[in-house]
């Protein structure tokens, strides 16, 4: 098995759903917790481990202190979502007024920034595995969006979009190509860093990008960046297992590979399968699972809930071979049910108002890390 570790960007506000600003506080006064650029949302890390359920324990206890705290500050709690659902959408908020990278962020973005998401990290080591990797999970990411959105509404509206979030996120650079190699993704790094197309290494706003202490150089992690929150960590943790069956599946077979697979013109092969993918992307962000795709294999039109189904069954032996079959298998419940965005608009098409759906899910989820608190996390901790 691989090791995974998450980044998890969350809203705090009230329990009807207003966005509260409270990060320079949190980070303060609690360890393990970082500022965004905007206040209003706040993050935290967890280590990079294997096992599913110490991973879930290290993604529910730090929600647990942070619920404790915020409690003591006022009547605040944890706000799901990827977007300023009821929130204001105009204007920035500054976390740390005098960071230079911050100041460059509020003025170049604005608020389009303002998201919550969860970046899912595997480590591999070997550098061109871990491009192969990159490769594929580029082309795939689609899917993994299409499994987690929840971004509907924005500013108290219903969108159009399942994630706003990835809708207005403004992808930086405006291009990025498929890395051939660990040397390709080097020589592309120092050019967008003379070029001022990226500020710094972290600079890199694309859906997949090699991680690592010192980057572009010393990488030693993927990272899936495309993924709006999921409230549910047992949701989510299903998700890390699709994508590490498959990794792991690409792993023991590299003609996977994208560049070496896909029956796409040869010529111009790498650039077909950005185009393809960019636009899989945006129709991923309109309409969830139930988008209409394009494979990377061969350009088929596919419902990206038929594509995830079918990799399902592909990957399924993985799973169950390494032993973590057990966290794949609330993927089908995403599938059955909806994914969040697409329950939460089911909730409005019965005649819930915005702020309505919104309040509810704050009380859902909280009631759910209540449960997996205490039926999971106290007797591993013990």
């Amino acid at each position: 098995m691989l090791s995974k570790g998450f980044e998890i960007e969350m809203y705090t506000g009230t329990p009807q759903g207003e966005v509260v600003g409270l990060s320079d506080k949190i980070v303060s006064a609690l360890d393990g917790f970082v500022r965004e650029p905007d206040s209003r949302n706040v993050e935290y890390t967890t280590a990079p481990l294997c096992r599913y359920d110490r991973l879930l324990c290290e993604l529910v206890r730090p929600r647990q202190r942070l619920r404790a705290y915020l409690k003591q500050l006022g009547n605040y709690t944890l706000i799901p979502g990827s977007t300023l659902a009821l929130g204001n959408t105009d204007r920035f908020f500054r976390s740390d007024p005098s960071n230079p990278y911050h100041d460059f962020i509020e003025k170049t973005y604005g608020t389009t920034v303002v998201t919550a998401s969860v970046h899912i990290n595997v480590g591999i080591s070997d550098p061109e595995t871990l491009m192969r990797a990159c490769r594929l999970m580029r082309v795939e990411a689609p899917l993994f969006l299409a499994l987690s959105a929840a971004s509907p509404f924005l500013g108290g509206e219903v969108t159009g979009n399942h994630s706003t979030r990835w809708s207005v996120f403004p992808k930086t650079p405006a291009s990025v190509p498929l890395f051939d190699s660990h040397a390709h993704y080097i020589r592309w790094t120092e050019e967008q860093l003379v070029l001022k197309t990226m500020q710094n290494v972290r600079h890199l706003w694309s859906s997949v990008r090699p991680n690592g202490d010192r980057r572009p150089y010393s990488l030693n992690r993927l990272e899936l960046r495309i993924c709006d929150l999921v409230s549910d960590p047992i949701a989510l943790l299903s998700i890390t297992a699709l994508m590490e069956a498959r990794l792991l599946q690409l792993i023991a077979d590299p003609s996977l590979d994208p560049l070496t697979a896909s029956h796409l013109p040869a010529a111009t092969r790498a650039e077909d399968l950005v185009t393809l993918t960019d636009a899989n992307e945006m129709a991923a962000a309109h309409h969830s699972l139930d988008a209409e795709l394009r494979h990377w294999q061969d350009g088929r039109p596919i419902v990206a809930r038929d594509w995830i189904e079918a990799l399902y069954q592909e990957i399924w032996p993985i799973a169950k071979k390494q032993g973590f079959s057990c966290f794949l298998t609330p993927v089908k419940k995403i599938l059955r049910d909806g994914n969040e965005a697409q329950r939460w608009l089911k909730l409005i098409e019965q005649g819930l108002d915005v702020p309505a759906v919104v309040a509810r899910s704050i009380q859902t989820t909280l009631e759910h890390e209540l449960s997996l608190a205490d039926e999971l996390c106290q007797p591993i901790a013990a």
